[in-house]
């Protein structure tokens, strides 16, 4: 085809993508819908002028678009890879891993069931054989949400529901072009003796292989990002090479997954490289890769459906009852999924509960689309595959696709409506007048500072604030009158409101720099969890959530736990550091919330509301402080090194401000203004490597700092800090159990301890040891010693301790008073024969830390 010819045809098709979305907005239906109607239309109107012998005018341009070089590998490895990676670039994942149940069973388990169900269907009818017919389930198996994910957008549907139908469309063409890939191999005789059995067992490097090369594709990729720092283009050029070399290397070099390696490689980019690219370089990556998304995802449908009047040319009569029959069995495995199979995971806990009415919506909403099409299409193109098998596959598919984008596609609004899903409830309309008076509260404030420097006429202004007045009077008379709102949801919508402020505060702080992207990320998944536990459950899920979000999550745990029995520490040393620098960003952004709620709050809710915000955001303020004096026990220095940096941080935020205004002000030039940015940059370049978290140099100022071993020499205290083990412990973990034999001493750097015995109950805290006479004397300890706070210990086995304590006079002394206290009989002589010269201070202060029931 002549290369000028294509590009008119491209540039029309731009054209006319780019008209298609306020067409579909004005007629109320699914962009996907107008975009395959309208390649229908090019598609039959290019076949009628070609054949027609009305007029040969059109002629070229209708031989130019049938003859247009569409094939299944243009779907399949060039616009497939882009609208994938775009998918799982956007998602916010570290949600959508909270609600990982039911996106599988949607995504993949559902895929396999309709499969089966419309290939068993299909056997009696279609005279094909049974592979044929699953081929067939496999390829109309895959979905297309992204119109009902619409709808749930523009509706008060909740959030998590878009999100799981969201990574629903992340996952299921996968699964879905993975058992294509299975089937088609027992229809395509070239294929010598297929095997079930050998193509069930490669399953699994499919799909682990894919993981793996997309994964180090990525890597590799935003390794390579982080070094082009200063060239945010070039970052994104690098960016888009990475989906097409996952699929290649998968698809072509391993004979894996190409699908699976781009959502893989998706997954991996959108977790790291905000942490390796500034905030506006990587804004600038998502905007791009949003577009590149909806060229690929408009073209892939005009082009498919382009196709549609030719593969149904051969239409028959009795091609009708099959594709009903699938229309039927499509519908009959997505309803046993949805209203079968999510209702019972929600009754085991493992998925949220989804209303009714949402999942007719998704029901009725399972559009299918393009990759139907390019995989019926990959069918009909094999030449090795029997005639009648490729006439039935591209036949049942497309009029399957048909079925779904016309009749459901067309009804879907209607039924949302019938459904009464976009209508608000009480506490929505409440909101939504909230959020209106407090609005036009801002702008009356905003416009009265304005308008005082137009110079405009006095009688005038009067006026217009007069009117304004009465606008945002009656306003606040309509948020103040929701009689049928209780003050239980008053509170609730006072909450809701509070945690979108304290998100648009994450936000402003990771836009000045003063929060790192890792940790924007993870305090935004947060604070969406907040809004969503307050809207279900009102004030106490709001606590508990809150509550949630500062403690040590499953990973930090599993962390401790590899740290305390392997030895294994990489990976607690980097989630402690996240975890301290996380805190320390929600330490900020707490204090803002009081001016909020004084300033918008107070004026809709009340003086009551108002005040139970305040203390509810006194209790978060109060945890956070908990936990960061814990952490600030635990790794002492550390937490300082943090807070410096944010001071530091918000000083170069600051500088920079300055320098802007007066650039603005005309009194710096552009030339003087770059080399003030560039230092800048350099600036916070070093700024942004967070210092290192060394867990054997915290273990030895643990050492230094605790009271028991003040006055010794410095060697003295790398021989020790050399000997002690650090053990991390979350509250209820049991350190010593009844009858258990001794082998190490305990001292407690950090946090509180429980000791029980005999029903009576002590508690230890910082500073004291346990475990010493049970050791000395070898008896089995008749006491339990659980954790009841974050807490931080140093352990030392029997042999060094003894070291320890032939050194330590303050050590002997105490554990002889011990002994003495307990009744124990213990000969410390033989441990005096190298007595360390220790001063004796601070000696009676210590004999109150030894607990005498815990030894």
């Amino acid at each position: 085809m002549d290369l000028i010819v294509l590009l008119s045809i491209l540039s029309g098709l731009f054209v006319l993508i780019g008209l298609c979305e306020p067409v579909a907005e004005r007629m109320r239906l699914p962009v996907s819908v107008i975009l395959a109607l309208l390649g229908m239309a090019i598609g039959a109107g290019a076949s009628f002028f070609w054949y027609t012998t009305l007029t040969d005018a059109l002629n070229p341009l209708a031989l130019a678009i049938l003859t247009l070089p569409i094939k299944s590998e243009v779907f399949l490895f060039v616009f497939l890879p882009t609208l994938i990676f775009q998918v799982a670039l956007s998602l916010n994942l570290r949600r959508m891993l909270d609600d990982w149940v039911p996106v599988l069973v949607l995504a993949v388990v559902a895929v396999a069931v309709a499969t089966l169900m419309v290939g068993a269907a299909l056997v009696p009818f279609a005279g094909l054989p049974v592979m044929a017919c699953l081929l067939i389930g496999a390829i109309v198996s895959t979905t297309d949400p992204s119109a009902v994910v619409t709808i749930f957008r523009s509706t008060p549907a909740p959030q998590r529901l878009a999100r799981i139908v969201e990574g629903e469309s992340l996952l299921n063409d996968a699964a879905a072009i993975a058992l294509f890939g299975v089937f088609i191999g027992f229809v395509t005789p070239s294929v010598a003796n297929p095997s079930l059995a050998a193509a069930l067992a490669g399953f699994p490097f499919l799909v682990a292989a894919g993981i793996a090369t997309g994964w180090i594709v990525a890597r590799a990729a935003v390794a390579l990002i982080g070094r082009l720092e200063d060239y945010p283009l070039g970052q994104i050029s690098v960016s888009l090479a990475v989906p097409y070399a996952s699929f290649l290397i998968a698809d072509e070099a391993l004979h894996a997954s190409g699908v699976i390696a781009v959502v893989a490689a998706g997954m991996t980019v959108n977790l790291t490289a905000p942490g390796r690219m500034s905030p506006p370089a990587f804004a600038k990556l998502e905007e791009t890769w949003d577009l590149l998304a909806h060229w690929a995802g408009s073209l892939i449908f005009v082009l498919a459906a382009i196709l549609i009047p030719r593969m149904m040319e051969n239409l028959r009569p009795g091609d009708f009852g099959l594709i009903a029959v699938t229309v039927v069995a499509a519908l009959a495995a997505r309803a046993v999924i949805l209203f079968g199979l999510l209702p019972l995971l929600t009754l085991a806990g493992l998925s949220p509960k989804v209303e009714r009415p949402y999942r007719v919506a998704i029901l009725w909403g399972g559009l299918r689309g393009a990759v139907t099409l390019a995989l019926a299409l990959a069918v009909t193109e094999s030449a090795g595959i029997p005639a009648e098998i490729k006439r039935e596959v591209g036949i049942v598919a497309t009029g399957f696709t048909l079925f779904t984008l016309l009749v459901q596609g067309t009804t879907l609004r209607p039924m949302i409506h019938w459904l009464r899903l976009d209508r608000l409830s009480p506490l929505d309309r409440a909101l939504s007048r909230q959020v209106v008076a407090v609005a036009l509260q801002s702008v009356r404030e905003t416009v009265a500072e304005t308008v005082r420097d137009f110079g405009l006429m006095k009688p005038i202004v009067r006026d217009e604030a007069v009117r304004f007045g009465e606008r945002l009077e009656k306003a606040v008379a309509e948020a103040e009158a929701a009689q049928d709102i209780s003050d239980r949801d008053r509170v609730t919508l006072g909450l809701v409101a509070l945690a979108g402020h304290e998100r648009d505060l994450i936000l402003q702080a990771f836009r000045d720099r003063l929060i790192p992207a890792r940790q924007a990320d993870r305090m935004l998944s947060d604070t969406d969890a907040l809004i969503e536990a307050t809207r279900a459950t009102g004030r106490s899920g709001y606590r508990a959530e809150a509550r949630r979000a500062v403690r040590p999550g499953r990973g930090h745990r599993l962390a401790a736990t590899l740290h305390n029995r392997l030895g294994l520490s990489r990976s607690l040393q980097m989630l402690t550091a996240d975890r301290f620098e996380r805190i320390v960003a929600q330490t900020l952004i707490l204090r803002q919330l009081h001016g909020f709620i004084n300033a918008r709050i107070l004026r809709i809710h009340g003086r009551r509301v108002a005040d139970l915000l305040h203390e509810l955001v006194n209790r978060r303020q109060e945890d956070t402080g908990k936990e960061l004096d814990g952490l600030r026990l635990q790794y002492p220095g550390y937490a300082e090194e943090m807070e410096r940096g944010v001071i530091r941080r918000t000083g170069l935020q600051l500088e920079q401000a300055e320098y802007d205004q007066l650039t603005q002000d005309g009194l710096i030039g552009p030339e003087l203004r770059a080399a003030l940015m560039a230092d800048i940059a350099r600036r916070r370049a070093a700024m942004s490597r967070r210092p290192p978290l060394d867990l054997a140099l915290q273990r030895s100022e643990l050492v230094r700092l605790f009271p028991l071993f003040e006055g010794m020499a410095d060697d003295q205290i790398a021989r020790l800090s050399a000997r002690v083990r650090t053990v991390y412990a979350d509250p209820g973990d049991i350190l010593l159990r009844r009858d258990e034999v001794p082998s190490k001493v305990w001292f407690i750097g950090s946090g509180a301890v429980e000791a029980v015995q005999a029903g009576q109950k002590t508690r230890l805290g910082r500073g004291e040891m346990f475990g010493q006479l049970a050791l000395l004397t070898r008896k089995t300890r008749r006491v339990q010693i659980s954790a009841i706070t974050h807490c931080t210990l140093l352990t030392l086995d029997e042999a060094p301790f003894l070291d320890l304590l032939r050194e330590n006079e303050v050590l002997q002394t105490l554990v002889r008073e011990t002994a003495e206290r307990r009744g124990v009989k213990i000969d410390l002589d033989a441990l005096q024969a190298r007595p360390a010269a220790v001063p004796r201070r601070g000696l009676a202060r210590l004999r109150r830390r030894v607990d005498p029931e815990a030894m």
